[in-house]
């Protein structure tokens, strides 16, 4: 009964329906995003370079001392990491949501500075990159 009297009227009911669209649109620009919680967790990626290596002598030399260090940062949540055949070496640190980004490349960098002695010639020469990601 009540749904007949918009469909006896359509011009009432379409302007209803562009009332409501434009109190929709003007809503959408007030709406305090801000305020909202950060739902990803921030990651910390560490990549470093050794020309000419396989997968296995960047997993046994690069990946294995950087990984021993980092592993256990305040914060960690977990981390993955990869090895290719072209010599490149990725790792991810996944932190707790709420964990300062900054802060935590810095935990990160401060542990694979230890590591860097560690390393082959080669890749203290590449370098060693830790970035927000």
């Amino acid at each position: 009964m009540f749904s007949r009297y918009f469909i006896e009227r359509p011009i009432l009911s379409n302007v209803i329906a562009i009332l409501m669209m434009i109190l929709g649109g003007v809503a959408i620009w007030t709406l305090p995003v801000s305020q909202y919680p950060a739902i990803t967790p921030p990651t910390i990626q560490v990549t470093a370079s050794y020309p000419g290596a396989s997968a296995r002598t960047m997993a046994e030399k690069v990946a294995l001392p950087i990984e021993q260090q980092v592993n256990g940062v305040k914060g960690m949540i977990y981390m993955q990491s990869y090895s290719s055949n072209t010599g490149n070496y990725n790792l991810v640190v996944t932190f707790a949501i709420g964990t300062d980004p900054n802060e935590a490349q810095i935990l990160v960098q401060n542990r694979v500075s230890a590591a860097l002695n560690q390393l082959p010639a080669a890749v203290q020469v590449q370098g060693v990159v830790v970035k927000i990601k």
